[in-house]
């Protein structure tokens, strides 16, 4: 009887949820490698590089937030390291995180200046990065195991 039965497949614990992942999960990961693909665009080519250049309306909002052209600089670099980082699936919830944190002082800052109107689009931002860095939790942990080593 031993003859007919047939042996067992036995997949290793970290290749297992990668072949057994369902149609749900793979539209998912779509949906948000989607999502991350047009953000990353989004802060590199329409935020980060206009401020790096001095497209004229970044350089007022930072005339107008008093700190100086250099914190204008530092904000373009930032969002367009994050929105790279968004592409490199190692760093995308790092990247993730950290540009909740930039759109959190975006809200704080229109909010400061009296345009309080202006607001809700870093708000909306925000919230779809925090739901990046969320379902892409695993890689965060996997960031830091490589730190620990």
């Amino acid at each position: 009887m031993a003859a007919t039965q047939t042996p067992a497949t036995v997949q290793s614990p970290a290749a297992a949820p990668e072949r057994t992942a369902s149609p749900r999960g793979r539209a998912r990961s779509r949906v948000l490698w989607g999502a991350q693909i047009a953000l990353a665009v989004f802060m590199v080519v329409a935020s980060g590089l206009p401020k790096l250049f001095g497209e004229h309306t970044a350089v007022q909002l930072f005339e107008d937030i008093g700190w100086g052209q250099w914190f204008r600089y530092f904000t373009g670099a930032v969002e367009i390291a994050g929105g790279l980082g968004l592409l490199i699936p190692r760093l995308s919830a790092a990247a993730a995180t950290g540009l909740v944190g930039v759109m959190i002082g975006a809200v704080i800052t229109n909010i400061g200046l009296g345009s309080p109107e202006v607001a809700p689009f870093p708000a909306l931002l925000g919230v779809v990065f925090a739901v990046i860095a969320w379902n892409r939790r695993e890689k965060a942990r996997d960031l830091l195991d490589l730190f620990r080593r």
